[in-house]
């Protein structure tokens, strides 16, 4: 297992970078960047952008090395402009350089974990993301993990009661609820239980509450979830639907097999058979989804949901610096979450294990 675990971490190396080369490549492709944006603000009278660039690159010029857009400049942005002030507003934001060379600083910054400084936040990308991981860490993990506490016994429920009225009334719940984008669902709990309307019960910003220094400790605990019911709630609904009939289908498929068929013949009760014998085998798919389930709601799909209950997550993060061209942020929180998912596939693997110890990956080749 150790010689498995050694090879899957030497091949995060040319998976991380390839991802790193072909994302570089293509927003450089991107119409805009950093430079149209400072020039088109000169142009414009815009005080700060000029401030900035007069002051020497005071807080642009930590970020060059890790600047990431290597697309021309267009000239008509810059037309009416000295050249020498374009040159030096290329050089703010290092694209003075050439493509191969910014990538190659770049890339030696971050295997340090030097990801620079955020072009229009003043402050390095490592603080920003410290500041913002927490938010995402509570929604990602808490839909996780009541996702699958939710879905595995409701699917194992479903699949020895298959056919049943139980089964069909719960399917037909758990499609509406699918069907239901999660951020319409979490406007209507806005509306229902934040004050929109009718009751308000629970707060609609933040993690946390103003005064939660001033709590006890279990205060603090409870102030923590109660701000979290909303915003996971919506998450769940429309994320266990998917897990649920996986889990399901994987223990029907297990049910109807010999092996089960004897080991009822041999006098075992159900609970026996289903969580001695088939639970192991048929968990394995189940399994297998965690990292992607995880990687998802972590850095995605919460975006529409931290903009409805303000929380500022890594996904807010992600859109705005898009929007703004901020490549620094970009480029460092694509490295991250990209090493992140890498890590987590091999825990989704190394769980396999956990399951069913009969899985034996030494003897896989490559």
């Amino acid at each position: 297992m150790l010689a498995y675990i050694a090879r899957r971490l030497l091949l995060m190396i040319p998976t991380l970078f390839g991802i790193m080369v072909i994302n570089f490549f293509i927003v450089q492709a991107a119409p805009g960047g950093p430079v149209d944006r400072t020039i088109a603000q000169i142009k414009g009278g815009t005080v700060g952008a000029t401030s900035r660039i007069t002051g020497g690159g005071g807080e642009l010029g930590g970020s060059s090395a890790t600047s990431a857009s290597a697309q021309s400049q267009n000239s008509r942005a810059s037309r009416g402009l000295p050249p020498e002030l374009v040159e030096q507003i290329k050089k703010l934001y290092g694209f003075d350089k050439p493509p191969g060379e910014r990538f190659v600083i770049m890339m030696k910054s971050y295997l340090m974990f030097d990801f620079g400084k955020s072009f229009y936040r003043d402050r390095s990308v490592i603080d920003l993301i410290k500041d913002k991981m927490p938010v995402s860490i509570s929604i990602g993990l808490w839909t996780t993990l009541l996702s699958y506490a939710i879905s595995i016994p409701l699917g194992i429920a479903k699949a020895v009661r298959d056919g049943s009225k139980f089964d069909v009334w719960s399917s037909a719940v758990i499609i509406v609820g699918y069907s239901i984008p999660g951020f319409l669902f979490a406007v209507l709990l806005v509306v229902l239980f934040a004050g929109g309307g009718f009751v308000q019960w629970f707060p609609l910003r933040g993690l946390t509450s103003e005064y939660w220094d001033q709590l006890s400790l279990l205060g603090k605990i409870g102030d923590y979830f109660w701000h979290l019911v909303l915003p996971i709630t919506a998450l769940v609904i429309s994320s266990f639907a998917t897990l649920t009939f996986l889990t399901k289908n994987s223990f029907i498929e297990e049910i109807n097999k010999q092996y089960v068929v004897t080991a009822r013949a041999k006098g075992l009760t159900q609970n026996a058979v289903l969580y001695r014998h088939v639970f192991r085998n048929a968990m394995l798919l189940v399994v297998s989804g965690i990292p992607a389930a995880l990687v998802s709601i972590l850095f995605t799909g919460a975006l529409l949901i931290e903009v409805i209950f303000s929380l500022d997550g890594l996904g807010l993060l992600g859109f705005e610096s898009a929007i703004n061209r901020d490549y620094p942020v970009m480029f460092g929180t694509l490295y991250m979450f990209t090493l992140i998912g890498l890590v987590l596939n091999l825990i989704g693997d190394l769980t396999y294990v956990a399951v069913d110890p009969r899985i034996d990956f030494e003897r896989r080749e490559y």
